[in-house]
């Protein structure tokens, strides 16, 4: 199972339409997970003329997607679990703070966003990605959005470009 994720879209203020990159990989996806800050319904609508999308709300949504969303979820896919949140707060680190909303859960895998830092790691069992951000890199080199392709082994990438 092919699943993008992604997160801070920041549409449309950041970007007026997806990234080309980004949709060819939509179009061939079977999910599309958002980590929150979409900044409009209409990015939801985007995503969801490719495939099934989950997603969760981030600090700077408005009502429209607030309401729409959960601030955090747990969703299985081909028997992994799949924690979502954006991972904004206060104390801590945005790792820390996804990592914690998950304690106590039984999940596989957090996808977090928030920081607009990609990054793949493990901590203890459990991995961890940020897809960045493919819309607002801020001071990073590249924009970037994640691949996790689930099928009897999990395999995650984080795709960056220009």
């Amino acid at each position: 199972m092919k699943i993008v994720v992604t997160s801070d879209t920041h549409m449309p203020k950041k970007a007026k339409q997806l990234p080309s990159n980004l949709v060819k990989d939509c179009k061939s996806a079977d999910l599309i997970i958002h980590a929150g800050d979409w900044m409009s319904m209409d990015v939801f609508r985007t995503f969801s003329s490719y495939a099934e999308v989950k997603g969760v709300y981030g600090n700077v949504d408005p009502d429209e997607v607030i309401k729409n969303f959960p601030s955090q979820q747990i969703v299985e896919v081909q028997g992994h679990r799949i924690g979502i949140v954006h991972g904004h707060g206060e104390k801590k680190t945005t790792e820390k703070r996804a990592l914690a909303t998950f304690d106590g859960d039984e999940v596989d895998i957090i996808i977090y966003g928030h920081s607009h830092i990609p990054m793949i790691r493990y901590f203890k069992k459990i991995l961890l990605m940020n897809p960045g951000s493919p819309t607002d890199k801020r001071t990073l080199p590249h924009y970037s959005y994640g691949i996790l392709e689930i099928g009897e082994t999990v395999r995650a990438e984080i795709i960056l470009f220009k």
